[in-house]
């Protein structure tokens, strides 16, 4: 026959229940209350500040205007003076028409570069272009980053730093342990 242990949960359960006592009591010893602020000072520090601000300025810059032509005329007189001229040039029959050909190859050529040629340089002129740039300014501002507080509890004073300004109270913790 197989005996239980019963020790081993009443120990433990003991424990337990002494640690949920301790614990109760801690708390229960706790309060909050109020004590009188004698005095709160302001703690500076500087800091730098960069704002971003758009600068904007125009500018007159040189513009080359091009003359933009669709027109295929010159290509096609070109190429009809220069088979005319290669047709005149050659002798004889397959002599004529080689230079036709070559001709108005070269003619339609030349025809193109005299147009590309005139539309090149139209003319110049100013235009104004808008450029603008991000650019930060600096400057240096005090600011406050919490308080040197004084106060009185029970007759007796205290300090603290705290971020924000506590007025004429502040809350404090009294916590009250028995002495052994």
């Amino acid at each position: 026959m197989k005996r239980k242990s019963v020790g081993n949960g009443k120990s433990a359960a003991a424990l337990l229940l002494m640690a949920s006592v301790w614990a109760t009591s801690a708390t229960a010893n706790t309060s909050y209350e109020y004590a009188e602020v004698i005095e709160s000072r302001p703690i500076y520090q500087t800091v730098e500040i960069s704002s971003p601000r758009e600068e904007c300025w125009n500018e007159e810059v040189v513009s080359y205007r091009r003359s933009h032509s669709d027109s295929r005329t010159p290509a096609i007189i070109g190429t009809i003076i220069g088979g005319a001229l290669g047709n005149a040039v050659g002798h004889g029959k397959s002599n004529k028409r080689v230079g036709t050909v070559v001709g108005a190859v070269l003619g339609h050529s030349i025809g193109r570069d005299i147009v590309a040629a005139n539309g090149r340089n139209a003319g110049t002129h100013y235009e104004t272009v808008r450029h603008c740039e991000t650019v930060y300014e600096y400057h240096e501002e005090e600011r406050v980053v919490g308080y040197d507080v004084r106060y009185r509890y029970n007759n007796e004073e205290y300090s603290v730093r705290m971020d924000e300004e506590p007025g004429a109270l502040v809350r404090v913790r009294v916590n009250v342990q028995p002495v052994f």
